[in-house]
C-alpha cells in the first residue's frame, strides 16, 4: 500500500518547528487551528486494521470505506473459530488478543474490534495490551442511544456473550444512570442472516419473539448489539415500527475512528484513494461470495492465515 510520508518525517526545520509548536499547544491545550497545520499535519500511510469473527464487522468496514475513502485497510475474519457470540468469555479474551496481536504485527496504525462479542469481552485488555490504538463497537453505540431515546427505555439486541458481559449495561448507566437498559440474547439470527434466504419467513418469526420482551417494556430505542444485524434492518425496523430508533455500530463507529485518526494526527493523504484487502482463516472461496452480502462491495482476492499463525502472534 502506498501513499505518503513516513509519520514524523520532516522536510526541513519549518516544518519541524511548526510541529513541536503544535505539540507544546495540544499539551497545553491551548491550540487554534490554521492553515500551515493543515499543509504540515503528519501523514501515516499505515492501513487500519479490522477484525470479527467472520462476516458481521463487513458491515462497519463499508461504512469506514465511505467515510475514510483515502484509509487504507486490512480485514481478518476469523471465521474457523465462529461463532464467537456462544463461547465464554475467557475464550473470546484470547481468540481476539491473537487476532489484535496477527494485525498489530502487519504494521497497522489503528484496529477496530468489529464484533460486539469480542469488544465487550476483550477490550480494556487489548487497550491495555496494544502499542495501537483500539476502538471498539459498543461505546459508540451506547452513546448513541442515550442520545436518542425520548423515554430512558433502551433495548438491546445482542449475543449471549455480548448480553453476558454486561458491557453495555456499564456503559450506558455511566453515561446516563437514569437509563433503563433491557437486554435480549439473541442466538438465532446470526445463523439464519448467515443462510440462504435472510429475509425468509423464519428470520421474521425469530424477530417477533426476539422484539417481544423490548416492546412490553417500552423501550424506544433498541441497540443492534451484533455487527450482523443490519443486514435485516428493514425487518427490524418493521416489527419495531418507526417510532423505535435503531442504533447499529457501523455509522457510529467510522465516526469515531476518523476522530480518533484526527486527534492522533495518523491520517493518510486526504487526495489519495485507498485500498483494502482481506484475510480469514476460513475458506477464502465462502469469504469472497459471503462477504460481498456484508460489504456490499466487490471482493477480488481473500488471503488465508492458519490459526496457528494467530495463536504464535500472542
Amino acid at each position: 500500500m502506498t501513499g505518503g510520508r513516513r509519520p514524523g518525517a520532516e522536510d526541513d526545520d519549518g516544518e519541524r518547528d511548526g510541529r513541536e509548536r503544535c505539540c507544546d499547544e495540544e499539551q497545553t491545550g491551548a491550540h487554534e487551528f490554521s492553515v500551515d497545520d493543515f499543509y504540515n499535519r503528519p501523514v501515516d500511510p499505515r492501513p487500519i486494521g479490522v477484525f470479527d469473527s467472520g462476516m458481521g464487522g463487513l458491515t462497519v468496514l463499508h461504512e469506514c470505506l465511505v467515510t475514510l475513502p483515502h484509509e487504507d485497510f486490512v480485514y481478518l475474519g476469523d471465521a474457523a473459530r465462529l461463532p464467537y457470540g456462544p463461547r465464554p468469555l475467557a475464550e473470546l479474551r484470547r481468540f481476539s488478543r491473537e487476532v489484535a496481536g496477527y494485525l498489530e504485527r502487519q504494521g497497522v496504525k489503528l484496529i477496530v474490534a468489529a464484533c460486539n462479542s469480542a469488544t465487550s469481552a476483550a477490550l480494556p485488555e487489548l487497550q491495555a495490551e496494544l502499542e495501537v490504538p483500539i476502538v471498539g463497537v459498543l461505546t459508540p453505540e451506547a452513546h448513541a442511544a442515550v442520545q436518542a431515546t425520548r423515554n430512558r427505555h433502551v433495548g438491546l439486541l445482542a449475543t449471549q456473550a455480548t448480553v453476558a458481559s454486561g458491557r453495555y449495561e456499564e456503559l450506558v448507566r455511566t453515561l446516563d444512570a437514569g437509563v433503563r437498559l433491557f437486554s435480549v440474547a439473541c442466538p438465532r439470527l446470526v445463523p439464519l442472516i448467515e443462510s440462504d434466504d435472510p429475509f425468509g419467513a423464519a428470520t421474521v418469526d425469530a424477530v417477533r419473539e426476539y422484539a417481544g420482551p423490548l416492546k412490553r417494556a417500552d423501550a424506544d430505542t433498541v441497540i443492534l448489539g451484533c455487527t450482523h444485524y443490519p443486514l435485516i434492518r428493514p425487518i427490524l425496523q418493521r416489527v419495531f415500527g418507526r417510532d423505535v430508533t435503531l442504533v447499529f455500530s457501523a455509522e457510529e463507529t467510522a465516526r469515531e475512528v476518523t476522530e480518533t485518526l484526527a486527534r492522533k494526527r495518523i491520517e493518510n493523504e486526504r487526495a489519495r484513494e485507498g485500498a483494502y484487502r482481506f484475510v480469514t482463516t476460513g475458506d477464502p472461496a465462502s469469504f469472497r461470495t459471503m462477504g460481498a452480502r456484508f460489504l456490499q462491495l466487490p471482493i477480488a482476492e481473500v488471503e488465508r492465515v492458519a490459526v496457528t499463525e494467530l495463536e504464535r502472534a500472542a
